[in-house]
């Protein structure tokens, strides 16, 4: 009879129940998949296997507990009353199978604290009342587990045979979760009809270098049919030396290697040009590039869908782009999860250590991608702030080691941090250099006579920098250090026609701020166009091909400043040019960043000292690392909470932003689709949303889409070519207590 059939799924979304033994059958052979392509890159591939393995046999072992199958065979969303986790971490324990037991139990809770797990009386088990028995859900599980495995073989087989080990470490549980994690989410998406992943589409690094070096050369012949002043010609053959250095540079036998060129030489290009190679020689996968700030985002992934791809392949399947948080546990939004399965993806850092640093399944489930990929770790100085180095350093040694990886760190103020105590245990004094000594040199002289950094005493007000700003020589750009502050002066400048000013902020849609950008870039070609301002926040100040007569920058830290200066007079075009450092007067319309209070101090202490040059940024980490009493990697908290495998304070710990955010979009037209259960293209959500912190939520109206879970709606005003979401906000006056 039908209905002695076992279930995992019931009727949903118009679409049939899904059998036990198919839905487990499909997540041990998408696991096993996904692992095999992980496992030649790892020392421990066959414990890693065998782990995947045994984890996706048992995953879901407690739905078959007649109280679950009950209501998995009723046409109802009502929750199952027995945590069907439970069964298979209690089998996985009885054998000794430690790792693949924490994998099960993690699939839907998240990867506990093991040190407070162990001090329990029954750890890794699941101690909650059942809600239709007086007994727990252990209890139960003891009780029937026999019964359960007798059942499971009858629709499955004979299971694995399984080892007594344990986890080599926390990274090693975090990608045997991923592969778990993205085989179940897959799976149960595609019998939905949701949109699932398709076909893997190889990096093919050899095909995609002769792309690049075509792009390059197009790149040289079209400046030089351009009447170009003698400064941006020697600039040109620069660059050309930089990416002719990079791209002929042999792969480093420790995995790490460094291009510390100053701004405007071609990293993007260059860095790339060594990264096919390297993927070439040593077989890897992917290739994964990792930006500080969402607008960055925009333009390389232009620069490498033009260079990168060839005519018959999709662009935007090539080269991906994750611009923000985009993982979502529950059922109704797991389709809008972003996954790192493109040859080349552009993400963000704050997307690409937090992912390492989780323990949350929807988050880890892109996670088993990276092993055997190279990563460029671009603009590296404002990657993370400074206390978060001393766990990622040891996260990307780790990556290297066990996990087939190679990493560049490139930027044009290159923290050295790797080569302080506070940070790497021991330092690591040896990484070498991208480009070779002559072409450095040469950069570095060039740099020294761009820029002079100089230095505002007296703090000003919204009114004051408008009026202060109206006089320095065009085009300007002045940079704040929150959302807010940026809006509220573009506002002000408005004032004086549209024309006269331009804002770029996370306030906009990476769709709208991709608009933006471009007019600004023309704008900036237009010699005659010279009398406006670009008001932005940090999201421009790295990794942004413009180039400025004069800025304006509030005081945040050395290397920020730095990056500043390379957005102004690029090329020499401007002959030498001024970058103002200042501080703000807080209130209503300005805001404080709570961050940049200790970098901000030791900036005014470098300009004091007469030491504003890349040359200190390294000195400047070490003083801001020691004014918060960090005195050696090993005692940094983050540090400990790894070592000591406590998995939810170390996602708790590393966060690059501090404040959880939510998405949230702006587009109706989809939110209406979703709502009715339509297909929506994950990339779409990516290009039509903003991530809003948590505790705004109910502050700005935002709505939740219907029957979904961490997906809202903007309801408020938004500005498409000017304030983003901050339109609305600020018509709602000055609202207490929020931060953006």
């Amino acid at each position: 009879m039908k209905s002695k059939v076992l279930l995992a799924h019931s009727v949903r979304f118009g679409c049939p129940e899904q059998t036990y033994k198919e839905h487990v059958s499909e997540v041990v052979r998408r696991a096993l998949e996904f692992a095999s392509k992980a496992a030649p890159h790892t020392p421990f591939g066959d414990l890693f296997l065998i782990t995947v393995r045994a984890a996706a046999e048992y995953h879901d072992l407690g739905k078959i507990d007649e109280a679950n199958q009950k209501v998995l065979w009723k046409k109802t969303r009502e929750s199952l009353p027995v945590d069907h986790w439970d069964a298979g971490t209690a089998h996985l324990l009885g054998k000794k199978s430690i790792p693949s037991a924490l994998c099960v139990f993690s699939h839907h809770v998240g990867i506990p604290s093991i040190s407070e797990e162990k001090s329990k009386m029954y750890p890794f088990r699941v101690r909650t009342f059942a809600r239709s028995d007086e007994k727990t859900v252990r209890e139960l599980t003891d009780e029937k587990l026999v019964r359960y495995i007798k059942e499971h073989e009858a629709e499955i087989g004979a299971g694995p045979n399984l080892q007594e080990k344990s986890a080599p470490g926390p990274v090693f549980l975090r990608f045997a979760l991923s592969c778990l994690v993205d085989a179940d989410h897959t799976d149960t998406a595609w019998h939905y009809n949701n949109v699932v992943p398709e076909g893997e589409i190889p990096l093919l690094p050899e095909k995609r270098l002769e792309l690049l070096d075509h792009y390059v050369e197009g790149l040289l012949k079209d400046s030089e049919g351009k009447n170009l002043t003698q400064r941006e010609q020697e600039r040109n053959k620069l660059r050309q030396k930089v990416y002719d250095s990079c791209r002929n540079a042999s792969p480093s036998n420790i995995g790490f290697i460094t291009c510390d060129s100053p701004v405007g030489t071609g990293k993007t290009t260059a860095v790339m040009a060594h990264l096919l190679n390297t993927a070439k020689t040593k077989n890897l996968r992917r290739i994964f590039v990792v930006l500080p700030f969402t607008n960055i985002i925009d333009q390389s992934v232009e620069v490498y869908r033009e260079a990168l791809v060839s005519g018959e392949e999709s662009k935007e399947k090539v080269i991906a782009a994750h611009h923000h948080k985009a993982e979502f546990e529950d059922l109704e939004t797991r389709a809008f999860s972003f996954l790192w399965n493109a040859p080349v993806t552009v993400t963000t850092s704050v997307q690409f250590f937090e992912t390492l640093a989780s323990n949350h399944p929807a988050t880890l489930r892109k996670l088993h991608q990276l092993a055997g990929s190279a990563i460029f770790i671009d603009e590296a100085h404002a990657a993370l702030p400074a206390p978060l180095w001393a766990q990622a350093w040891k996260w990307l040694r780790e990556l290297i080691d066990d996990w087939g990886c190679y990493i560049v760190l490139a930027s044009g103020s290159l923290n050295r941090f790797w080569e302080l105590p506070e940070f790497s245990n021991p330092p690591l004094m040896d990484i070498p250099e991208l480009i070779d000594d002559t072409v450095k040199k040469s950069a570095l002289e060039a740099e020294s006579i761009r820029i002079n950094y100089i230095k505002r005493e007296a703090p000003l007000s919204a009114d004051e920098i408008c009026g202060w700003i109206r006089e320095m020589q065009g085009p300007r750009l002045i940079i704040l250090n929150t959302v807010h502050s940026a809006a509220s002066v573009a506002q002000r400048l408005s004032k004086e026609g549209k024309g006269f000013v331009e804002h770029l902020s996370t306030a906009l849609a990476p769709v709208h701020r991709k608009a933006i950008l471009e007019r600004i870039k023309q704008r900036l070609k237009n010699p005659d166009d010279n009398n406006w301002t670009l008001v932005a926040t940090s999201c421009v100040e790295a990794g942004i091909d413009f180039s400025f007569c004069t800025a304006a920058r509030e005081f945040c830290s050395l290397v920020s400043t730095i990056q500043t200066a390379g957005r102004i007079n690029r090329s020499g075009e401007y002959g030498e040019s001024d970058l103002w450092n200042f501080r703000i007067v807080p209130g209503d319309f300005l805001k404080e960043h709570p961050s940049f209070v200790t970098s901000a101090k030791i900036l005014k202490q470098f300009f004091d000292e007469g030491k504003v040059a890349p040359g200190y940024c390294t000195e400047a980490m070490k003083r801001e690392v020691r004014e918060k009493n960090q005195l050696s990697a090993d005692s940094n908290p983050v540090v400990i909470a790894e070592r000591n495998r406590d998995f939810p304070s170390v996602e708790n710990q590393f966060k690059v932003i501090p404040a959880k955010t939510v998405t949230a979009i702006i587009d109706r037209d989809m939110c209406e689709r979703i709502e009715r259960h339509e297909k929506v293209d994950f990339r779409e959500l990516q290009q039509k949303s903003v991530s809003i912190y948590s505790n705004n939520i109910d502050k700005f109206a935002l709505r939740p889409l219907h029957g979904l879970k961490d997906l809202y709606a903007w309801m408020l005003d938004y500005d498409s070519d000017f304030l983003g979401y901050m339109l609305g906000v600020l018509k709602l006056g000055n609202i207490e207590n929020y931060v953006i």
